[in-house]
């Protein structure tokens, strides 16, 4: 607990970061098989109200800008973009974004000020399993259990304690389904990269309504081939 304690509290000090990421998310299907849609990206963020992330996946290719009174969703494959209206801080951001608009922040659980209460809270069992290493950097590897999910965190040894992987499993539901997602190229202060947060749109790009962006198959969360379950 010491362990994860440092690592939410060396975060929540870091008022600029900006890394590079690998994401999967496992689909389980009505027979049973776990599909893994793996995903790329970036994250810059500005405490306490800037952030922009990108997602780039085999169907998708999107980008998220707030800039503390705007929020913005950009399209690149269909070259469209949403704007709306929304001021607060990047805790405000994510919650609106994982409620309203079901397109949560990657790593958001761990750039949240109240992150070691949000991981902590409900577990059960904690297990330290020692070293690993995670894109050549060696790691402190740790297990948490709590009711609906497991979960797993590798944190970098020494003076900066980032998260290197968080990897999630819900274990109540069939299959077991996981998401991970692997940090690389960290960077804190003035070497954290990418820190403008002005939105410029590209050349001819389209705004479109909350509602067009429903439709806008090349936006969405699962490729337009998936079908979940419940849906026609």
């Amino acid at each position: 607990m010491a362990l994860l304690k440092g690592m939410t509290t060396y975060m929540g000090a870091q008022q600029a970061m900006s890394f590079r990421y690998d994401a999967d998310l496992d689909v389980v299907t009505t027979e049973q098989q776990r599909l893994t849609l793996a995903s790329s990206g970036t994250v810059s963020l500005a405490r306490p109200g800037r952030i922009r992330a990108t997602r780039s996946t085999g169907f998708s290719d999107v980008e998220t800008v707030f800039d503390g009174s705007t929020f913005t969703l950009l399209g690149r494959k269909a070259n469209v973009y949403m704007q709306v209206p929304f001021k607060g801080t990047i805790v405000a951001l994510v919650d609106e974004l994982k409620d309203k608009y079901r397109r949560p922040l990657p790593a958001a659980d761990l750039l949240l000020p109240n992150a070691y209460a949000e991981l902590t809270e409900g577990v059960t069992d904690v297990k330290d399993l020692g070293s690993g290493v995670i894109g050549g950097a060696e790691c402190d590897h740790l297990a948490f259990r709590k009711k609906d999910v497991d979960f797993q965190i590798w944190i970098a040894q020494g003076k900066r304690p980032y998260p290197c992987r968080y990897e999630i499993t819900s274990t109540t539901v069939p299959g077991s389904p996981r998401y991970s997602v692997q940090l690389s190229d960290f960077q804190t202060g003035s070497a954290a990269v990418g820190q403008s947060f002005t939105f410029v749109p590209p050349p001819g790009a389209r705004a479109i309504s909350k509602d067009e962006l429903k439709t806008i198959k090349s936006m969405g969360e699962l490729p337009t081939h998936f079908v979940q379950r419940g849906t026609p």
